[in-house]
């Protein structure tokens, strides 16, 4: 076996890693974030069981999250060939930490306000509004991981 081929059977267990990274971490945030969601919705659902299809949607995004990973995920796997070498297997690491990482805060942040949000919206509909903005801005963070790691794949 050469060093070159040495050399990219080793540099490819950091791509590897990014790959997984990207994936495990966007999806615990996706986890998170729907179980946590879910059991607002339920909690809520008792005392006005109209709302559940309205308060659906901190789980839709919180799905999101794992999609991210999932297409970073992609995008890393097919980078990954025989001119592997180490400066692109440490950028295929950092994006896939980049993403999943992200998607990962992005899982808590949406649990949380998802959560809190939907009991709210059962006592006073009127902060449906600002529990939607809180969410968007909580799914942007995972966004900006998904770009910047879009970037560090190339």
């Amino acid at each position: 076996m050469s060093t070159t081929d040495m050399t990219a059977q080793y540099a490819s267990f950091f791509g590897y890693m990014g790959i997984a990274s990207a994936l495990v971490f966007a999806n615990l945030g996706a986890a998170y974030g729907t179980a946590k969601s879910g059991v607002g919705i339920a909690s809520m659902g008792v005392l006005k069981p109209e709302l559940i299809f309205k308060s659906i949607v901190p789980i839709i995004m919180a799905g999101i999250l794992g999609i991210y990973g999932l297409i970073v995920s992609v995008i890393l796997v097919s980078k990954i060939d025989d001119q592997y070498n180490y400066m692109k297997g440490y950028k295929h690491l950092a994006s896939g930490l980049c993403c999943g990482l992200s998607s990962l805060a992005a899982g808590l942040a949406i649990g949380i306000v998802g959560d809190a949000g939907v009991r709210a919206n059962a006592q006073q509909e009127a902060i449906f509004v600002g529990m939607i903005l809180i969410l968007i801005f909580a799914e942007a963070l995972g966004l900006y991981g998904l770009i910047i790691a879009i970037i560090l794949s190339q």
